[in-house]
């Protein structure tokens, strides 16, 4: 892997990511197998980029899809997987025009998208090929604090969630101080209590429950989730949702880093410790 990695950095060092932030609202837009390195139009409007020559052949050579994360190297990941499509972060190299259609080399760089699912998570950036018509900018926000994958869960009790409609969906953890007094209390460091506030909210949860009226059709099938207890305080108890022991979540349910669910104590029944 480090033979991938090394090249795939030039451009993050070389400032492509000074480039316009955008998002790809169409997934199907991600063609197979488009041949940049054939597209005469492509190649020469990496030459006006104000790349260098080395970093063009970086982007030439990473652009084919046999680079791209299995979970969109093929048609049929790209189906299963279309829903996260969008949640790329991707930026804007350079246009070129072919054939009346206006389209976009986007770099994906792997540092930006650490939230991606397991198996669209690029471990190099990459580079893609999109129709303009299939874009949009994202407008700049202030930006987000380095992400942690989390507090560890391996050794902590496993818990089961027995009455799902007891979720504090929307509760604001990081203002209430006895419970980030009490993941403190639990060893988290920092940059694995902001992690917990942020992915505690359902609007960082994947698509199919980030809001109620996607949730409440799906909420009988919290009950299948694999949790590790966090912390305790008060009435509430913070649940570890491991990407590793979901897996076989339905795919709008499925984290893509590990999630974590604030629930009323008295909805959660948890496993003795073994000894």
């Amino acid at each position: 892997m480090r033979l991938l990695l090394l090249p795939s950095l030039c451009l993050w060092a070389f400032g492509a990511l000074a480039q316009q932030q955008v998002k790809i609202t169409d997934p199907s837009a991600l063609d197979k197998g488009y041949a940049l390195h054939k597209s005469k139009d492509g190649v020469a409007s990496l030459k006006t980029s104000g790349l260098t020559a080395e970093q063009q052949d970086v982007v030439l050579k990473y652009a084919e899809d046999s680079y791209w994360p299995e979970g969109i190297r093929n048609d049929s990941a790209r189906t299963a997987n279309a829903p996260y499509i969008q949640n790329y972060a991707s930026y804007r190299v350079c246009t070129f025009s072919e054939d009346s259609v206006k389209r976009s080399v986007l770099m994906v760089p792997a540092q930006a998208n650490i939230h991606m699912p397991e198996a669209m998570r690029p471990l190099a950036d990459f580079y893609i090929v999109v129709p303009e018509m299939a874009l949009e900018e994202v407008v700049a926000t202030q930006p987000r604090p380095t992400i942690s994958r989390g507090p560890r869960w391996k050794n902590n009790r496993e818990a089961k969630i027995i009455k799902p409609d007891d979720l504090y969906a929307t509760y604001d953890l990081g203002s209430d101080t006895v419970g980030l007094d009490a993941l403190a209390k639990r060893g988290m460091s920092q940059a694995e209590i902001d992690a917990v506030v942020f992915r505690s909210h359902e609007r960082n949860w994947p698509d199919g429950i980030d809001s109620f009226d996607e949730r409440y059709p799906r909420i009988a099938d919290f009950k299948k989730y694999k949790c590790y207890v966090g912390a305790r305080w008060d009435d509430k108890l913070l649940l570890i949702v491991p990407v590793e022991k979901n897996k076989k979540m339905p795919i709008l349910m499925r984290p893509y880093v590990d999630l974590y669910f604030i629930y009323a104590t008295s909805a959660v029944e948890v496993k003795e410790k073994k000894k």
